[in-house]
């Protein structure tokens, strides 16, 4: 039965989800003390007050509304940081909200490419403990981000028996479309992605500063158009990625009595419709919601009409753990061959790009240990206390090079 207002008071409906949610989160979730972050300027504190809904470029706007128009959508996106533990807090809360009123729903998650569907089909049927999940969706090398920061979305799944859905590729195909193009895969080879829609220039002009911030062959930033045919490979590697996540969408909208299905993602991949709302709307999926965390401090210049439905602020808190924190080093990789980590992906603004790790190296060594097992990379990053310096040794092209990943001290 569909709750509404005529059945149960909305606020008093919201207010239980909530409470609900945020105590699942934080039992769910590692323990954490944190510290309110010191207050910017009037302006940044006001633009979206922690708490609080606003529609970008329109003001304030009810909790209650935001759900209620979300709900009557047939795919509703909620953005994310990964690393941020309040957007994964948030993003629970919305999904519980919409589960209420939509408990026909299917939740599609970025972190998984399609191969391990299995295992999240086995998870949601109760047949795997955490540890055995996590195996099975492979999820230290295909995601590597600490998995206490998405179990209570996972759980949440679970305990309502809401399905799942892989919608992500393998990092080694969008590797490859930045190597060679779309065109330049083999259709068998492409995973059942269809040609990704044109980029509009209001993409192509967003993520060009993204691009030109990485080495580019000792090319200067700024010397990189929109033509640039390394650009363009670069755009198709995102929009592949972009396709293959609409196509996983569009298909589960088949499914008996067409539920409503959420997407939990990037945020990258959501802003200002450029990305899977494009590929929907190719696809003739247009009644697509769109909903973004928003960290209040964040300068109001970027919440402008048109960047999603609407926003929701959390704080900006500074998480101390009270053990060492989970180290990352931010790549995808996968296991070579002939042994070491084929760097597959290098994330924007990781140790790993700041030590100049490149897409395709290879990391044979980590603390003069060989890289044997698919694990080994982990276990020894995991070790890494915060404030140390880990030497990696690493092959590019013919050439064997040694550089220092440096893990920043916990603040104080």
């Amino acid at each position: 039965m569909k709750i509404s207002r005529s059945t149960l008071p909305w606020g008093v409906l919201y207010k239980g989800i909530f409470l609900a949610v945020m105590l699942f989160a934080f039992a769910a979730g590692p323990r954490v003390a944190w510290a309110q972050a010191k207050a910017g300027n009037k302006e940044k504190a006001d633009c979206v007050p922690a708490g609080s809904w606003s529609i970008p470029g329109g003001g304030k706007i009810s909790g209650a509304d935001v759900i209620a128009r979300a709900a009557r959508n047939s795919v509703v996106l909620l953005g994310e940081m990964h690393d941020n533990p309040e957007h994964h807090r948030w993003q629970l809360q919305v999904l519980a909200a919409l589960h209420a009123m939509r408990p026909d729903m299917v939740i599609g998650f970025e972190m998984f490419p399609r191969r391990v569907q299995k295992a999240l089909d086995q998870w949601v049927a109760g047949e795997f403990s955490e540890v055995q999940f996590l195996a099975a969706a492979d999820w230290d090398a295909v995601w590597s981000t600490d998995a206490s920061l998405y179990m209570p979305l996972f759980h949440f799944a679970r305990m309502n028996r809401v399905p799942m859905v892989a919608l992500n590729i393998d990092a080694r195909l969008r590797r490859a479309t930045s190597q060679k193009g779309f065109d330049g895969v083999p259709e068998s080879e492409r995973e059942g992605v269809m040609p990704p829609a044109a980029p509009s220039t209001a993409y192509l002009d967003y993520l060009l500063p993204f691009y030109g911030e990485h080495d580019r062959g000792g090319r200067k930033k700024g010397e990189i158009s929109r033509d640039d045919p390394d650009f363009r490979r670069f755009v198709e590697s995102q929009q592949l990625w972009d396709r293959a996540m609409a196509q996983a969408i569009h298909s589960a909208l088949d499914r008996p009595g067409r539920p409503l299905v959420v997407g939990i993602m990037g945020s990258g991949h959501i802003k200002y419709g450029y990305g899977v709302p494009h590929q929907l709307k190719d696809l003739r999926v247009t009644d697509v919601g769109t909903l973004l965390p928003w960290n209040s401090g964040t300068h109001c210049g970027q919440v402008v009409g048109g960047l999603a439905d609407a926003v929701f602020g959390v704080n900006s808190l500074s998480f101390v753990s009270h053990e060492l924190p989970r180290q990352r080093l931010g790549i995808r990789f996968e296991l070579a061959q002939d042994g070491g980590a084929r760097v597959l992906q290098v994330e924007k603004g990781s140790i790993a790009e700041t030590a100049g790790i490149r897409d395709s190296d290879i990391i044979t060594e980590a603390a003069s240990i060989t890289i044997k097992r698919i694990n080994d990379i982990v276990d020894i990053v995991k070790q890494q206390a915060p404030g140390t310096w880990l030497p990696l040794k690493l092959r590019r092209g013919g050439e064997t090079m040694e550089i220092i990943a440096r893990f920043p001290a916990v603040p104080k």
